[in-house]
């Protein structure tokens, strides 16, 4: 594989990520970002962009938060779109709740980042040793942050710091992993 095609739904899943992939695929792997303007723009137009997309040398990877919607049905519900446009083996990745769940899950890095001191050692409350559960991360990090934190730009700071092993969301190392089976499968 020579190219991973990243299909957001928003910005700030981009700038992270920017931070994120350089650290986690091997050199010589070319990374692009397809960012929608939210989750029905992506559901609306990402067919249309795979079906459009040419190069044999290319992986697919989705991506876009779970929000308040069901997990299992929206996987299923992107699965379909990528079926219908002729590329089954799209890896669909969802954010649970939110991408600020990943960052949660690793306070150190929003302390670095933010330039917050005091942060990373809430890292053992029960909320924050499973950031996956809480209902509405970006408002979490906000409170916590004392509203420091922006999406855009916050996603731009925290991204290079996240931890890519031990980070407490569940929903980070399940992307994290598939993205390197992706890549490890495609070396083969």
């Amino acid at each position: 594989m020579r190219e991973l095609v990243f299909f957001l739904e928003e910005p700030s899943a981009e700038a992270a990520l920017k931070g994120v992939l350089p650290r986690l695929l091997p050199d010589g792997i070319h990374v692009r970002y397809v960012v929608f303007e939210g989750k029905q723009d992506l559901h609306k137009r990402l067919g249309p962009r795979l079906r459009a997309w040419m190069g044999e040398e290319t992986g697919f990877v989705v991506l876009c938060d779970k929000d308040s919607g069901d997990c299992m049905k929206t996987k299923e519900e992107l699965r379909r779109i990528c079926e219908r446009a002729g590329r089954p083996d799209v890896l669909i990745r969802i954010a649970c709740q939110e991408l600020e769940s990943w960052f949660l899950g690793d306070l150190r890095a929003v302390e670095d980042a933010l330039g917050i001191r005091g942060i990373a050692g809430k890292q053992g409350k029960s909320k924050y040793r499973a950031p996956d559960r809480l209902s509405n991360p970006s408002q979490e990090l906000g409170s916590l942050t004392k509203q420091q934190y922006q999406k855009l730009g916050g996603s731009r700071k925290i991204g290079p710091r996240l931890a890519l092993e031990g980070n407490a969301s569940h929903s980070l190392r399940v992307f994290l992993s598939g993205v390197r089976r992706l890549v490890e499968r495609a070396a083969e």
